[in-house]
C-alpha cells in the first residue's frame, strides 16, 4: 500500500523549523503540483527551486511550512499561484500522479503534503467569526486570533469491505469520476455509527444484500480522500441478488476467485484486499 514505505522512516511530529537549502520543498500552484521530470527524487530542494525561479529567493524561505520528515529528509509546502517565469521542461502534475510513481516514499510524501494542502486551502479563513486563519508554530494547526478557534487536518473514518460467497468476491465500480478500475464496497461512517454498523449499512445501501461474520482486516490513511480506510472482510448472508445504487455505483459483479481482474497497482487497500482473496489467503488475516 501507499503507505508502506519500509525500509524508510515517516515522520510526522510537527516542529518549528527553518527550511534550509537541502530540504525537499514541495511547490503547489492552482491545486498541481511541481515535480522534476528524471529525476529519482521529483521533488526540487531549496537550491533547486531556486536556480529555476530565482524571483523565490525570498518568498520561499519566507512562506513555506514544515510538513513532515523521511528519515533524514525535511519535506516543507510552498504556495504559489502567480508564477510568471516559465519552468522550463518540468511541469505541473495533479495529485492522481502519486498513483504511479515508483519510488514509494517519495509517492507517499507527496500525497501526504497533498492532504495538507487541500487543509491550508480549506482554512484560510475562520468558520467561526470569518476572520483570517494563521499556522500554527506549535502544532500542525490553524489558529484564529479573535475568536481563539482551533482547527486541525480533517481524517474521516471511511469502512472498505471485501464481500465474500464462497470462492466468488463481488467487486464494484464507481458510477462518478475518473477512476474505472474495481473496486470494493466502501462509504464513510456516519454520526452515531460503530464501524461494524457502517459496514452493513453501506452494503445495504449499495448493493442491497445482508452480510455476517463481519472481520476487521487493517486500516490504511488515504490521503486521496482526506480519509483513513478501514478494511474488513465479510460474508454473503442469504440471496446474492444484487441491487443496485445507481447514483453511487455502475456495477456490482460476483466475480469467481479465477477470474477476478487483475489489477498491478499495489498502492490501496482494496487491492490488498482483492489479491488476498484471489490467493486465497484472506481467511489466514
Amino acid at each position: 500500500m501507499i503507505h508502506d514505505i519500509e525500509p524508510y522512516q515517516f515522520r510526522n511530529e510537527f516542529i518549528d523549523r527553518k527550511p534550509q537549502e537541502n530540504d525537499l520543498c514541495i511547490w503547489f500552484s492552482k491545486g498541481e503540483v511541481f515535480l522534476l521530470k528524471g529525476n529519482e527524487c521529483p521533488f526540487p530542494t531549496f537550491k533547486e527551486l531556486i536556480s529555476l525561479q530565482p524571483s523565490f529567493s525570498k518568498l520561499l524561505y519566507e512562506e513555506a511550512e514544515y510538513l513532515f520528515q523521511i528519515d533524514d529528509q525535511m519535506f516543507y509546502m510552498f504556495v504559489y499561484d502567480n508564477l510568471k517565469e516559465p519552468t522550463t521542461e518540468d511541469q505541473f502534475e495533479k495529485q492522481e500522479i502519486f498513483r504511479t510513481l515508483k519510488q514509494k516514499h517519495y509517492a507517499f510524501a507527496g500525497i501526504t503534503a497533498y492532504q495538507l494542502y487541500r487543509f491550508r486551502l480549506n482554512n484560510r479563513y475562520c468558520g467561526r467569526c470569518g476572520s483570517e486563519m494563521k499556522h500554527s508554530l506549535k502544532e500542525r494547526a490553524y489558529t484564529c486570533d479573535s475568536c481563539g478557534k482551533v482547527t486541525y487536518p480533517t481524517i474521516s473514518p471511511a469502512i472498505i469491505v471485501a464481500i465474500t460467497n464462497g470462492n466468488q468476491l463481488l467487486l464494484t465500480r464507481y458510477a462518478r469520476g475518473n477512476y474505472k478500475r474495481y473496486g470494493l464496497v466502501a462509504g464513510f461512517v456516519e454520526v452515531g455509527e460503530t464501524l461494524e454498523e457502517t459496514v452493513k449499512r453501506e452494503v445495504m445501501e449499495e448493493v442491497g444484500l445482508k452480510i455476517k461474520n463481519i472481520r476487521y482486516y487493517k486500516s490504511q490513511p488515504w490521503s486521496f480522500s482526506d480519509s483513513m480506510m478501514i478494511g474488513f472482510y465479510a460474508e454473503l448472508d442469504g440471496d446474492d441478488k444484487v441491487t443496485l445504487q445507481e447514483e453511487e455505483l455502475a456495477e456490482a459483479t460476483w466475480f469467481k476467485r479465477d477470474e477476478i481482474p487483475y489489477n498491478e497497482s499495489s498502492v490501496s487497500i482494496a487491492q490488498e484486499l482483492i489479491d488476498n482473496f484471489r490467493n486465497g489467503t484472506h481467511t489466514k488475516v
